[in-house]
């Protein structure tokens, strides 16, 4: 009877977030240099459905600026978010972590590494657009295992450890990744700026690329849902129950890379998405994972959209990068989760 309530609280926040996204949506796409009224545009996305005839209102411009320049862009924040986000609720589970969070582990990082020496070194391979999300995976692969190698004391993963491995990892793959970027030549540029997260000149191709990671990596989180909640009560419990937890553990850990890892190969290093959004999830909705992770998943997607309106229109003659708007929002807020997780322990 107890699950009753429990869904329909679930469907209730789920139906809302939903509703959320879909006017974000439509603000965002009206929002930029050329503002577009909210009639117009509804009137431009609704046109394209295939039962709809409306007559034209709009200039060939403005169904331009929709369809080729805003909406792709919106559609690459919404995935990318929501692969952030649901990386960083599976990292937090499966670490039993608070902070843990795919950028302050040196995973963002060292799929940046990867991804700058595939544009360096393989650009012209025969594997293609497809070489940068793939060296991009095993440099965040890379970066995991030396943080969990170094953390890692009597079979256990402290959490002050941790994150101090992260930090260690960080700073030794960026220097490999700084050493990159100055011996790259005419590439540096485009590296430095890709770095820095940004989602401008995307198109319909970099969406299309990032869907396969999305969803096979958020169908497979979505069925781990009741094994992170066993997992959070504690390895020895779960060992118990009959879970070989290690197993799921490197799963579950590999599957977080895998989409945090592409979400950088597209857009560059974007930091504290998937530490924010769980966290303020989690003072919403509990711990329980059944609900968290897929109200966090849809919460980091209106979280990194509305972070790149901001990062386009904030300033009149030029675009911020959103790794910069997230770090302004997230740095403050760890250091303050780092803080009271001291204090506790």
């Amino acid at each position: 009877m107890k699950s009753v309530p429990h869904l329909k609280k679930k469907n209730l926040i789920i139906l809302g977030l939903l509703f959320l996204l879909l006017l974000s949506v439509l603000l965002s796409v009206m929002t930029g240099s050329v503002h577009l009224p909210l009639g117009l545009t509804g009137k431009i996305l609704l046109s394209h459905l295939p039962f709809l005839h409306l007559e034209p209102t709009w200039t060939i411009a403005q169904a331009t600026i929709v369809w080729q320049l805003r909406l792709p862009r919106v559609f690459l924040a919404l995935l990318v978010g929501a692969m952030l986000s649901s990386a960083g609720v599976s990292f937090q589970g499966i670490l039993r972590n608070p902070l843990a969070d795919p950028y302050i582990l040196g995973i963002s990082v060292g799929a940046a590494l990867g991804a700058a020496s595939s544009m360096i070194f393989f650009r012209h391979s025969y594997l293609g657009q497809f070489s940068i999300p793939l060296f991009s995976f095993l440099g965040g692969l890379l970066s995991l295992a030396f943080v969990l190698m170094l953390s890692k004391q009597r079979g256990q993963h402290d959490r002050e450890t941790l994150i101090l491995a992260g930090v260690v990892v960080q700073s030794l793959i960026g220097a490999f990744l700084s050493f990159l970027i100055a011996v790259s030549g005419q590439q540096m540029q485009e590296i430095v700026f890709w770095m820095m997260g940004s989602l401008a000149n995307r198109s319909w191709s970099d969406v299309a690329l990032l869907v396969p990671y999305f969803i096979i990596g958020i169908l497979y989180l979505l069925l781990q849902e009741r094994d992170l909640n066993v997992i959070s009560l504690g390895e020895r419990a779960a060992t118990h129950l009959g879970m070989n937890v290690e197993k799921k553990k490197v799963g579950i850990l590999i599957i977080g890379s895998l989409l945090t890892s592409a979400a950088v190969s597209v857009v560059g290093i974007i930091g504290f998405v998937g530490l924010i959004v769980p966290h303020l999830m989690r003072l919403v909705v509990g711990p329980d994972h059944r609900i968290l992770l897929p109200v966090s998943t849809l919460a980091g997607a209106i979280f990194l959209l509305w972070s790149d309106t901001l990062a386009r229109n904030l300033l009149n003659s030029q675009e911020i990068p959103i790794g910069v708007i997230t770090a302004f929002v997230g740095a403050p807020f760890f250091a303050y989760f780092l803080k009271r997780s001291l204090r506790r322990g």
